[in-house]
């Protein structure tokens, strides 16, 4: 037995194609039936790698009664969050709104118009039978004040979207900078650093702002904070040991046991964030995790065609993190009884690492220098023995049974991963690092780009849904970093054209920020202006910096002025909540401090890049050419 959902394409959705429930995806046609047969519509949310997903899945998806209950009463819709980031922010905000908080599973109720009418995340079986009984009972008893409540609902929606308008004159001010700043440091853990107890996200922008801000404003609190989180996060847990690569988020303070789950949008910017450390520190350990996490990027995540995969999966075999933990008897097995010893208490084996069922999530659990005293090595034999056992492991680790692939390709995410390469190329001159850069453009330019526009999502040989703000935000500012990192002129071009589609059709010219869709599209019951930054940066923030920094290279003062109107009107939220408006703040910073334009000129022009890339200059716009002309300021 299959639902509509076996017609998909989604690895997520094809994971409920087998369900007895009658899962159909995302259509006018559900909603049409749903106001045919006067029914509530369940829309359930998630994605192929999350945990807690599958957990709801197997307890209620999968239970015969559970599905009579869903079926009888409900059209029910499943949403892979990932293709339809604009259905899961809407009902993502009505969750918040209603409880308080968010996550995945998302499970909401709609009216057959689409207007949610509750959200919830996870639910026991027991409590989701109870609440599809609850619900569909109440909606027939007295459907007029679900029908009101709706109202109110979307209201609430709607004035989650509402900006400010700015005093147009405000000057942009050290002082407000300073505050963020604090407002941010008071958060972070000062023993294992991250922001608050558990559990802990990576929020890569957050640290870049404060590298940024160390680097303008000489705080060398900022930077000491900003290293303790990246030394703590790639000696813990969190970061894969033997394979490299991070996972989504850490479910303890110490950064120890992951939500095994790895995302591309996470690696591809920590690669960012430890690049642009090392290039202030020139510690190796950063430099380690960038090409561990470029090779896992590589190894476990690329297409054929040359563009990333989403995500691995958190679990194998239906348990999470089997694929990843290891007890003291294999590691003896597979390292060897001479080097043993040393590699388990390199990695806290039996200790520090220790998890549940005597088996181990690997860690850094003693410094180098430590071992290298206890068993009389030197660094170079040290850390010989340590590449050669992390080899085997991670060989035989590659024979186990593996987490699940999501297999979509996101145009968005795979702009982050250009942007992650094109960083470590600059700060390590890798070849192969640009390659993969350009290998990606390519593709990108070949199959999600038709007629001009951009398509969100590939798979099985097409592209599929029409490009969100955030796949042209972030597809537009890795043009501008690619042209900054190679003078190469069509690059920029392309990005102003893709900045002018974004300016006439996504523009709320209300507010000046930008809609997440496009303003043709009225699919949904609410439109959303994204502002805030969370684990992937407001497609509004990325669009003010692109539009800041074509302002400079175009010498176009609407470009500029449009950034910093919406800039003006972030400040109270940069002020007041910096840990999500980070990416806000990095702009301000641009605004605040002395910002330089270097140009290039010349014919070994793009040569000299190469001594410029090897100092830590963010606060900076590039550009470069032969000849000075025209078309740029360069």
């Amino acid at each position: 037995m299959t639902n509509k959902l076996i017609h998909e394409t989604s690895p997520y959705l094809l994971q409920h194609a087998y369900n007895p429930v009658n899962w159909e995806p995302w259509s006018t046609e559900a909603f049409d039936r749903a106001r045919t047969e006067n029914k509530l519509v369940i829309i359930s949310i998630g994605y192929s790698a999350c945990h807690w997903c599958h957990v709801m899945e197997r307890e209620s998806f999968e239970d015969d009664q559970v599905a009579k209950l869903m079926n009888d009463h409900y059209i029910c819709i499943k949403v892979d969050r990932e293709e339809r980031p604009d259905v899961d922010q809407l009902f993502m905000d009505a969750a918040q709104l209603m409880i308080g908080r968010g996550g995945w599973p998302l499970n909401a109720f709609a009216l057959p118009d689409g207007r949610p009418v509750y959200a919830g995340t996870y639910f026991p079986k027991i409590a989701w039978s109870g609440l599809l009984r609850e619900i569909s009972f109440g909606y027939k008893k007295q459907p007029e004040k679900y029908k009101e409540y709706a109202d109110k609902l979307i209201a609430g929606i709607k004035a989650l979207s509402l900006i400010k308008k700015p005093e147009v004159h405000n000057a942009f001010r050290q002082e407000d900078l300073e505050d963020a700043y604090l407002g941010l440091i008071h958060q972070i853990d000062r023993t294992y650093g991250g922001r608050g107890r558990a559990p802990k996200f990576p929020m890569p922008h957050n640290w870049l702002f404060l590298l940024r801000y160390y680097n303008s404003a000489k705080n060398q609190d900022a930077l000491n904070y900003t290293l303790l989180t990246l030394d703590k996060m790639a000696e813990g847990g969190i970061y894969d040991q033997v394979g490299g690569g991070f996972a989504r988020y850490a479910t303890d303070q110490e950064w120890k046991i992951p939500h095994f789950e790895k995302m591309l949008y996470d690696n591809a910017q920590l690669i960012t964030l430890y690049a642009e450390a090392y290039l202030i520190t020139k510690k190796d350990l950063y430099k380690n995790v960038v090409y561990e996490t470029i090779r896992f990027m590589e190894r476990e995540l690329l297409s054929p065609e040359g563009a990333f995969y989403c995500a691995l999966d958190a679990d194998s075999e239906g348990i999470e993190g089997k694929f990843y933990v290891w007890n003291a008897e294999e590691i003896d097995s597979i390292v060897g009884e001479t080097h043993g010893p040393l590699i388990k208490e390199y990695f806290g084996i039996d200790h520090e690492a220790l998890w549940e069922n005597r088996e181990n999530i690997l860690l850094i659990a003693r410094p180098i220098e430590t071992l290298m005293t206890k068993y009389d090595l030197s660094e170079n034999e040290f850390l010989r023995i340590l590449e050669e056992s992390k080899s085997k492991l991670l060989e035989a680790r590659n024979k186990r049974i593996r987490p699940g692939l999501d297999n979509k390709i996101l145009l968005s995410w795979n702009a982050l991963a250009i942007n992650g390469l094109l960083e470590a190329w600059k700060v390590f001159r890798e070849p192969e690092f640009l390659e993969k850069a350009e290998n990606i453009q390519r593709f990108i330019c070949a199959n999600m780009i038709k007629d001009g526009l951009l398509y969100h999502s590939y798979q099985n040989g097409a592209p599929k849904i029409s490009g969100f703000l955030e796949d042209y935000a972030l597809y537009i500012e890795s043009l501008i970093t690619y042209y900054q990192c190679t003078f190469h002129e069509p690059s920029i071009l392309e990005a102003q054209r893709l900045i002018n589609y974004v300016l006439e059709n996504f523009s709320d010219e209300d507010t000046g920020f930008f809609w997440f869709t496009s303003n043709t599209n009225n699919e949904l019951a609410a439109k959303k202006i994204e502002t805030s930054d969370n684990v992937i940066p407001s497609p509004n923030s990325v669009m003010a910096r692109n539009l800041h920094l074509a302002g400079i290279l175009f010498h176009d003062l609407n470009y500029t002025e449009r950034a910093e109107k919406m800039l003006r009107a972030m400040i109270p939220n940069i002020v007041e909540q910096a840990a999500y408006y980070s990416n806000w703040a990095i702009f301000l910073i641009n605004k605040v401090f002395p910002f330089y334009e270097i140009a290039f000129t010349g014919e070994k022009y793009v040569d000299n890049l190469k001594d410029l890339n090897k100092i830590y200059l963010p606060n900076t716009v590039l550009a470069g050419a032969i000849v000075i002309r025209g078309i740029l300021r360069s």
